[in-house]
């Protein structure tokens, strides 16, 4: 993962990966690096982890930065100097985290089998300010937050948490526990979008990933997007992307709030597909209508995307030929702007940023590159 601070500031977050394989411990460490040449400028120490899994990294408002990984947190100067580790609960990697507008750090372990628990950190001692909460589910992906409530998606249902000042607790929603699977035979969802008035999600998170992507779906049918009303739960849109089995993801979709354009896919299947989003009111009930408006066959996506929203511009991975190729396509159209090839060999799945001027920070799982676009 990559994050900025302020202007000349790139942090990169990597961790161990072959260690896993074999069983063992695993460490993650943060280095700044110079802005063009990505050279390293400071680097910490190795911080202990545990269990593997791609964890996250913040720069919090108190000027710290923020990593959660494996089993641990821990918080660094602006230098990469660390200042303080706490380990979590749970003996299971903990896959990244949110901060509240109160400040409080949330982070859950990454849990198939077992409930899942959500811990809430202060920011300054990583020590917890509550009790853990436990979710009704197990759950796969990462939480999502706006404001002081966190969204988390189990294997069946998304469920919600309000942060309560008079408890110093976060509380489970009872009236908010939709269904997003319903009875598709559909495997969990991936991370959680969230708008003024809807989540966004994809399912089919279940996959055989080693290095890429394509053909690691699982399931026998299709992948679905899926909007979940913020107001009303109960109103569901259910969509298959492309239709075709084997369907799968491992990230979010994207959407862009000035064009109310959502961008889904099927990675399994290397396919893309750009909607746009119609509310339809009926009955004094409003409902959002999928309108496909352009598609992508043979498109190798699966990681993360970046919008520029100044220029329409979605920033995108697709990986052909044994390699990782990133491009920038017209938002509007999906019209191809521009492509170029990076080192990478395997197809990225994690966390890209954006710059400062008409560039990103590309992070796939063996390289991280920066790419810019010439006008």
């Amino acid at each position: 993962m990559v994050v900025l601070g302020a202007p000349g500031e790139v942090f990169l977050l990597t961790h161990d990966a072959l260690r896993a394989k074999i069983g063992l411990p695993t460490c993650s460490q943060v280095e700044r690096i110079d802005p063009h040449s990505l050279k390293p400028i400071a680097s910490s120490v190795r911080l202990p982890g545990g269990p593997m899994w791609p964890g996250g990294m913040a720069v919090h408002a108190n000027g710290r930065l923020i990593v959660v990984y494996g089993r641990y947190a821990h918080a660094l100067t602006r230098q990469c100097e660390l200042i303080v580790s706490a380990r979590l609960p749970e003996n299971e990697p903990y896959n990244s985290f949110v901060i509240l507008d109160n400040g409080y750090i949330v982070c859950k372990n990454l849990s198939r089998t077992r409930k899942a628990r959500l811990s809430v950190l202060n920011p300054f001692t990583l020590q917890p300010v509550c009790a853990p909460i436990l979710a009704p589910e197990p759950s796969i992906a990462r939480l999502s937050a706006r404001g002081n409530t966190v969204y988390l998606a189990g294997l069946q249902h998304v469920f919600r948490f309000n942060w309560s000042n008079e408890a110093q607790s976060l509380s489970l929603d009872s009236d908010w526990q939709p269904d997003y699977i319903q009875d598709s035979g559909n495997t969990n969802g991936w991370d959680i979008v969230l708008t003024d008035n809807t989540a966004w999600l994809m399912d089919n998170g279940h996959h055989k990933y080693l290095y890429k992507m394509i053909g690691a779906g699982v399931s026998n049918h299709a992948n679905c997007i899926i909007g979940i009303h913020v107001s009303n739960p109960a109103q569901i849109t259910r969509l298959q992307v492309s239709g075709m089995a084997g369907g799968s993801v491992t990230n979010p979709p994207l959407f862009c709030t000035k064009n109310s354009i959502l961008l889904a896919y099927d990675s399994a299947n290397a396919f893309l597909q750009a909607y746009q989003v119609v509310n339809q009111v009926d009955n004094q009930v409003t409902h959002q209508e999928l309108i496909p408006i352009w598609s992508k066959q043979a498109f190798g996506c699966a990681s993360h995307m970046v919008l520029m929203q100044s220029s329409n511009t979605v920033w995108i991975n697709d990986y052909r030929r044994l390699g990782e190729e990133v491009v920038a396509l017209d938002l509007l159209t999906g019209e191809e702007k521009a492509r170029i090839r990076t080192p990478g060999k395997m197809q990225g799945v994690v966390f890209p940023a954006m710059g400062w001027g008409n560039d990103i920070y590309w992070s796939s799982m063996d390289r991280v590159s920066r790419i810019y676009l010439e006008e």
